[in-house]
């Protein structure tokens, strides 16, 4: 959405603190999807569903209600807060850190709110996972904002990704090397044929997976990202690609690669693909789904590298949030090409949210009930 993270929170959450018996955001609410406030949701004809992700560099949510074989988001929130920032030196979330968080999570509160939200998972990954004050973070949280945050395993998050991620598979291909390239770790799926569900998205087929320790965040701390001349690249690249190629040797002996294409979703390549289409300003309904074959995407890697750290800040498909990151993006994006060298690239501007909507409406079995839903 063109306003993401820009809608204020408006409200205090010392004073809009929601009363102890009402169930805490993230947990399952009794059937027939009363609202939060106890009230029942006769004003709206289907029931809204949301799902958070708070990661080591973004808090993102989407709002979405069902409709035949899918979803259409009705809400969304996008901002970089930069929860694992110094963590690789000190092992711990910041207080400022903390504070970033905190506000942009108040907002998701008030979004959930607004939009009568019934049923909802907040889910918070790698910052979450490895600082040594992750569990005081999230009673914090509950205490000040309300929201009851579940920190996922590694696993968890490959799954979700591979859940959103499914539907731009090529049907034609035999299979998938999904990755999403996040702030503290960075997932790789080795994904079969996808197989249709019962109503709703099709299911995932998952052979293996891997959690690689590092993401854009970590390796930027650790090899600086303002100026990253080649030797700095190719030493990230290194260290990532020792990674990959143990995934590869483990579980990947004898697949197909040119009847595969890489699937990916994460900030980096969504960034190379508003470059590749030279928008002026990055648009979602461009870059989800889009297509680029290893010379375009070799080409915009180059671009990249040779830009001044200005010049990345002047793009409008990086900005000066992720001008320092964007590198350390482009060096796992290439290792995993360097394993597999597969010819296309789809580029997904989805992932752990929509997986997590699909969880839901699926446990709900909404799809069974799909004759009623408009299109």
């Amino acid at each position: 959405m063109d306003d993401e993270a820009r809608t204020p929170s408006g409200l205090d959450p010392a004073h809009r603190r929601e009363p102890r018996s009402r169930p805490p955001w993230g947990r399952r609410w009794p059937p027939r999807h009363p609202r939060p406030d106890g009230g029942v949701n006769t004003g709206y004809p289907r029931p809204a569903y949301a799902a958070l992700d708070l990661g080591t560099n973004n808090c993102r949510l989407l709002v979405a209600r069902p409709v035949r074989e899918g979803f259409r988001v009705i809400d969304a929130f996008s901002r970089i807060i930069r929860l694992g920032e110094g963590m690789a030196a000190s092992g711990r979330l910041s207080e400022a850190a903390i504070q970033r968080a905190v506000e942009a999570l108040s907002i998701c509160r008030d979004k959930m709110r607004n939009r009568a939200v019934t049923r909802a998972r907040l889910i918070a990954t790698e910052a979450c996972r490895s600082a040594e004050n992750g569990t005081e973070f999230r009673e914090r949280v509950q205490r000040e904002v309300g929201l009851d945050l579940e920190i996922v395993d590694r696993e968890t998050e490959a799954q979700l990704a591979a859940m959103g991620c499914t539907p731009l598979m090529d049907p034609q291909a035999e299979g998938v090397i999904l990755f999403d390239i996040g702030g503290g770790s960075s997932e790789i799926v080795l994904l079969g044929r996808s197989e249709p569900a019962n109503g709703g998205p099709p299911n995932p087929q998952i052979r293996a997976w891997a959690s690689l320790p590092l993401g854009v965040v970590s390796l930027a701390e650790r090899y600086g990202g303002v100026a990253v001349d080649d030797a700095v690249y190719e030493a990230m690249t290194a260290e990532v690609l020792a990674h990959v190629r143990r995934f590869s040797d483990a579980h990947c002996g004898g697949i197909s690669l040119s009847a595969m294409h890489l699937l990916g979703t994460s900030g980096t390549v969504t960034t190379i693909a508003g470059l590749y289409l030279r928008l002026k300003r990055y648009d979602r309904r461009q870059v989800d789904g889009c297509w680029m074959i290893d010379e375009q995407v070799t080409a915009v890697l180059d671009d990249l590298r040779a830009m001044s750290y200005d010049q990345r800040v002047e793009s409008p498909c990086i900005g000066a949030e992720r001008a320092d990151l964007v590198l350390a993006g482009c060096a796992i994006l290439e290792a995993i090409r360097r394993v597999f060298p597969c010819t296309r690239l789809r580029v997904a501007d989805r992932g752990l949210r929509e997986g997590m909507l699909v969880q839901l409406m699926r446990a709900d079995d909404v799809w069974a009930q799909h004759a009623g839903f408009a299109s």
